[in-house]
């Protein structure tokens, strides 16, 4: 079922269609998943050459096992609402997963994660700390790194006595926004690289082809956010 943990049999499935040359789409399309998850099951156990369904059920169970606060949520929390505490403790740590797959620190994942599946999307640096089972310089750290990336922010209660930290509507939009800033940064370090060396030159004109690159992609990237926020802000 799409969104639940592989099985067994799914795996031994992957390393069936991996024996027989398939694509990752197609061994996806076999087993009703996510080409995604493919990817990364695939990625996180040794690669197409050395993915063995039974040593990656073992290592699954293993992390499982290790994982701090894998199933840690408030008491009750999920109960009352008719969700499942357990499904959605797997989720977010799928989530984080993904977030580190895509190049994110773990604990800066697992912090991230944490927050997006909170409803209020605030939580204390004690609660993420009771909820991680991590130490508080971990947390710090985590948030640190967030606050940095304009991911999260930093807000107190009425009486300035309590700080929490936010995840809000608008992180997606930051990050690409940030995303299209970094693009912007690269594409003029790469033009000025190509006038240092001459745009007659092969490593001239490879610079300046990058820079004409990055810039176009730095702002289409921030045309298309801009656009999309302009589209969604009668919702919000």
């Amino acid at each position: 079922m799409p969104g639940a943990r592989l099985s067994q049999q799914d795996r031994q499935a992957i390393a069936s269609g991996l024996a027989e040359g398939l694509d990752y789409a197609a061994i996806a399309r076999r087993i009703a998943r996510p080409t995604s998850t493919v990817t990364r099951e695939i990625a996180r156990n040794g690669g197409p050459a050395r993915y063995r369904a039974e040593s990656a059920q073992r290592a699954t169970a293993r992390r499982a096992r290790r994982r701090p606060g894998a199933a840690r949520l408030p008491e009750g929390a999920g109960v009352t609402d008719g969700r499942d505490p357990a499904a959605i403790a797997e989720f977010t740590g799928r989530f984080a997963d993904l977030l580190v797959h895509l190049g994110l620190p773990r604990m800066v994942a697992r912090v991230l994660s944490c927050l997006y599946v909170t409803d209020s999307g605030s939580l204390t640096a004690g609660e993420l700390v009771q909820r991680l089972g991590v130490s508080p310089a971990s947390v710090s750290k985590a948030v640190g790194y967030l606050e940095g990336q304009e991911l999260i922010r930093r807000v107190r209660d009425e009486h300035g006595r309590r700080e929490s930290y936010l995840i809000d509507d608008d992180v997606w939009y930051r990050s690409m926004l940030a995303s299209a800033q970094r693009n912007a940064l690269l594409a003029e370090f790469t033009r000025d690289g190509a006038g240092l060396l001459g745009t007659a030159t092969p490593a001239g004109e490879r610079l300046g082809t990058a820079a004409v690159f990055l810039a176009e992609i730095g702002t289409d990237l921030a045309r298309a956010v801009e656009r999309r926020r302009s589209a969604n802000a009668p919702r919000r």
